[in-house]
């Protein structure tokens, strides 16, 4: 059913936490498992107006350190015994995503979201974009943060 699956990264252990559902499709559906990241464009940076040799140094910088956090994330999976391939693009992040999945015939996009409320509503966010347009299933893992609620009686700063 789900012969490729593509996890958006974006080198936070925020986006990676979708990892492990990864792990339990690829297993279950036998599914090659691309790991995937899109380095902002220099125009996308607002690197627009700088010199070419700066935004050819902000750009070869941003893929060495995309190269790094996707092989890791790949040396991960592979020891899982999947099979894995790299991927780092270069634009619009959910431009990019759409795009690579809908050329690469991929079946699943599995990634991480905040669920940010109102300001995700007026801003939009990678994933919200990406589920509002992509032409593939996209699953995605909704992560809360869990704070500790003051308790009864307690002061905020005291101990």
């Amino acid at each position: 059913m789900y012969k490729k699956i593509m996890v958006p990264l974006d080198g936070s252990k925020f986006a990676a936490s979708a990892l492990p559902h990864v792990i339990e499709l690829a297993k279950a559906f036998n599914s090659q498992v691309i790991v995937f990241h899109s380095c902002a464009s220099p125009e996308d940076a607002g690197m627009a107006d700088a010199a070419g040799g700066v935004r050819d140094a902000a750009a070869s910088a941003e893929h060495r350190v995309c190269e790094r956090f996707l092989g890791e994330a790949a040396q991960e999976l592979k020891a899982k015994g999947l099979e894995v391939e790299t991927v780092c693009a270069s634009g619009n992040p959910a431009r990019e995503i759409i795009g690579y999945a809908d050329k690469s015939s991929v079946d699943l996009i599995v990634m991480a979201t905040h669920g940010k409320g109102e300001v995700a509503w007026v801003l939009g966010s990678v994933a919200e974009k990406v589920v509002s347009h992509a032409t593939v299933p996209v699953f995605l893992h909704r992560v809360v943060e869990r704070k500790k609620p003051i308790l009864e009686g307690e002061m905020v700063g005291m101990p």
